[in-house]
This record gives structure tokens, sequence and C-alpha cells, in this order.
């Protein structure tokens, strides 16, 4: 093989360089027979969908060193403080799907969330983004994905539209359960929501504000399945420019949430063939705010999935983990202003469509 050779990350699937000790991405320890001493990694937590597995590193070793970090919460090696497990963290409950939820760099904490179950080929991906106008909406967007995403892996028999609708009631109901009297402030804990089912050949996608779902097909340019609950989109409806819409103050005003004072409106609902090779993709506006049209996320994403030293063979093509390692990066590294979730699914299979079910999603499937 020709190449510069690299190692991965067992954890994030992160390339690395093959005398590294610890992943720069995640911290995992990359040959365990040289760090020092380490606390040993508890097992990995399970959701009660038993299919999901959450791969967060664990808090007990030191992303610097791999040292084991004491109960104070600082390392005994090199005396570095310890990172809140929920400032980055990564789930990959299946080899085509994978998702990767970040603090970024200006916000003090992650208000991000995301969750994900696979079983079989039916897969569920789920992203929450705290409203940051509202203290403690952490709380609200991690209850919302989790039950979401449960409700979703267990739909009764429902269709899955109707099962989109019922998750996010569910998703509302457990942001009311967790927030408790926080529920009667003027700005209650509050958050966006988009889901989306993969099964086979289809995506059903649901979602309330402004994180998004795309399809991106192998060669083309990424369809939105999303369109943004937001002051700038009923702005561009009434006819107004979207230029100056986006100039405005009100531009990242979102209409629709999920939260105590919602109004309980019921998220929109689209299903879309997946007909092409190609990648489903979540985020929240943490990722699109730097590339917000089509044709640059695009782009974007095809530098993220890039093939890289160490994949498979030299120079194999990203997976989901590791790609949505990158777009987080990039995200970053654009000046990280927002929290940023990116969730991934692969699917490999011919003409793309999507049918909107129906703002209500009570209409019959055709």
């Amino acid at each position: 093989m020709s190449g510069t050779r690299t190692t991965r990350c067992p954890g994030c699937d992160e390339a690395a360089p093959p005398d590294a000790r610890f992943c720069e991405a995640c911290g995992a320890a990359l040959d365990p027979s040289t760090a020092p001493d380490p606390a040993p990694a508890p097992a990995p937590e399970r959701s009660v969908a038993s299919s999901t597995t959450w791969t967060r590193p664990p808090s007990a070793t030191c992303r610097a060193c791999g040292g084991r970090v004491s109960a104070d919460g600082y390392c005994d090696t090199c005396g570095t403080p310890t990172v809140p497990p929920r400032d980055h963290w990564a789930e990959s409950p299946a080899p085509w799907v994978a998702g990767v939820c970040d603090r970024g760099v200006r916000h003090a904490r992650n208000e991000d969330a995301m969750a994900i179950a696979v079983t079989g080929d039916r897969a569920v991906l789920v992203v929450c983004d705290g409203v940051s106008s509202a203290p403690d909406s952490d709380i609200a967007s991690l209850a919302a994905a989790t039950a979401a995403r449960d409700a979703l892996v267990d739909p009764a028999g429902a269709r899955t539209s109707d099962a989109l609708v019922a998750a996010a009631a569910a998703a509302e109901q457990a942001i009311l359960d967790h927030v408790g009297d926080r529920a009667q402030r003027v700005d209650p804990p509050s958050c966006t929501f988009v889901a989306s089912v993969v099964e086979g050949s289809r995506a059903t996608t649901a979602w309330l504000g402004d994180s998004r779902a795309y399809w991106v097909p192998d060669g083309a340019t990424a369809v939105p399945l999303t369109v943004d609950d937001s002051w700038v989109e009923e702005m561009v409806a009434r006819g107004i420019d979207r230029a100056q819409a986006e100039s405005s103050s009100q531009a990242h005003a979102i209409t629709r949430w999920l939260g105590p004072d919602s109004g309980d409106h019921p998220p929109r609902v689209v299903e879309h063939d997946l007909d092409t090779p190609g990648w489903l993709l979540l985020c929240s506006d943490g990722l699109w705010n730097y590339c917000p049209d089509a044709a640059t996320l695009t782009d974007v994403v095809r530098q993220a999935l890039a093939p890289v030293d160490g994949g498979p063979a030299d120079g194999g093509p990203a997976t989901p983990a590791s790609a949505a390692q990158r777009l987080v990066r990039w995200a970053v590294e654009q000046g990280g202003a927002d929290n940023i979730t990116v969730v991934l699914a692969r699917h490999d299979g011919d003409t793309l469509h999507c049918d909107e079910v129906s703002d209500d999603a009570t209409n019959e499937e055709p």
C-alpha cells in the first residue's frame, strides 16, 4: 500500500498519526499499553432502545493525556480539568449511521442534543437544538431527543408519519416532565426538533423550528427536506427579498418549536424516496449557518466525504462516523459560534421523490 500510514480511533473513527497515543477528536486512548494507567472505561450506556449505543468518551479518562480523572474533576497526571461529557459526544449504533454533538467554541455549554437508534435497515435519527434565549434549554433538548427516539423505536404499528407526530408530542411532554416549575417562566426551556425515520429506501422526516434535514445524493446537489419555521421564511413567503429578510435583527427567530409555550403546533412531515445512493443529513444551525444554501452545503459535505488515509484501505472512503466528525470540526474551524450537531445515514440504492404528507400529518398516505 502507498501513502502515509495512519491509525483510526476505535471510539470515533477519526484518523490519527501512527505514533499518536490519544485521539485529538475525542480523547480516547489509541494505544492503551502506553497510556499512564487510565481508569477502565465503563460499559457504554444503553438507552431503552437496546440497539442504541452512546459512544461518548468516558468522563473518567483525561482527554489531554489519558490519565485518571479524580472526583474533583481534575486529572491526577497532568492537572487538566475534565470536559463535561455533553461538550462532545458521538453515537454510531450501526456502521451506516453516526452522529456527533459538540459545544462549539463560543457557547459555555452544549444545548444541542441528538438520539439515534438502528434496527436492521430501519434507523431513527433525532436532532434538537435548545433555544439559547431560554435558560435551561439544554434540559429540554436532551429530554426531547431521547423521548422522540424512544417513541419511534417502538411506534406500536402506527404509520411512520403518524408516529413522527406522536413522537413530537412525546418529546414535548418529556420537556414538561423534566423542567418542572421552570415551565411557568416567561421564557421556558424550549428546543427545535427534526427527526427522520429511514425504512429501506424511504425517509420520512418531521420538524419544528430551524434544525434541518437534507438528502445528499452521490454526485448531485443536496435536496433540502425541511423548510425552516422561521421569521425569515415567513417574510420570504410574503414576498420580502430574502437578502433583506436575512439582514434583519429577527433573522434567527423561529416561529415554531417544542416547549411549554409552543402553542401545540404539530410538526410538518415529508416523505422522500431514496432511489439513488447518497446520504441523509440532519443538523442544527451550528453547521448550516456556515453553509446555508444547498450548493455550499453540498461542497462542504463532499469535502467531509473525501477519501481518508487509514480508512478501510489507504485512501479509503470516509465512514458516517468520520464524516460527521469532519463536518463538526469544519464548523468549529469557521468560528464555532453555536453548538453543532451532525447526524448521517448512508443509503446505497435509483430517481428522487419528495412528497409532503401534510402540515399536520393527518392525511392518508398515497
